[in-house]
């Protein structure tokens, strides 16, 4: 199984696999999220680690059952052969309708088959009032018309 675009990257096919990334995370689904992970990778989200497809699905599935009606965007920030780094954000509310949004930023390595091997994610977040949103779309992939984080200041 093969996961274009495929290493070494160039800019035009880093933005692509960035916003592949975004997308399979905009859709909310663990499975299909983890098909893009090697099936030993390794990663490190926040002070969690995770290893392999199985626990980057329990992971993830644990995830967006807390982060209701997630929205996120990722950005490139530099790559290099076979790794990328993207900043992001997300905004999500609680099941107590508290809003919030996360900063952040991750190391990505790729395989030659174009899966990722490994994932290093440092996050902080904050609590935001509901007018305070930014991300608007409808739930599921964010339109290409809409702001990026650079658009936004973030």
């Amino acid at each position: 199984m093969s996961r274009p675009p495929l290493p070494p990257f160039t800019r035009e096919t880093a933005i692509e696999k960035v916003r592949l990334a975004e997308d399979g995370w905009n859709s909310r689904d663990p499975e299909k999220v983890a098909l893009a992970y090697s099936e030993d990778s390794r990663w490190r989200n926040r002070a969690e680690f995770a290893t392999g497809r199985a626990e980057i699905i329990g992971f993830l599935s644990r995830k967006w059952a807390k982060e209701l009606d997630y929205r996120l965007i990722k950005e490139l920030w530099a790559y290099e052969g076979n790794r990328i780094a993207v900043r992001f954000a997300y905004e999500y509310h609680d099941d107590s309708g508290n809003w919030f949004r996360a900063y952040g930023n991750e190391n990505w390595e790729f395989a030659a088959d174009g899966l990722m091997i490994h994932r290093h994610a440092s996050i902080n977040e904050h609590p935001i009032a509901e007018r305070d949103r930014a991300f608007h779309w409808p739930l599921g992939r964010r339109p290409d018309e809409h702001p990026g984080l650079s658009d936004f200041g973030f």
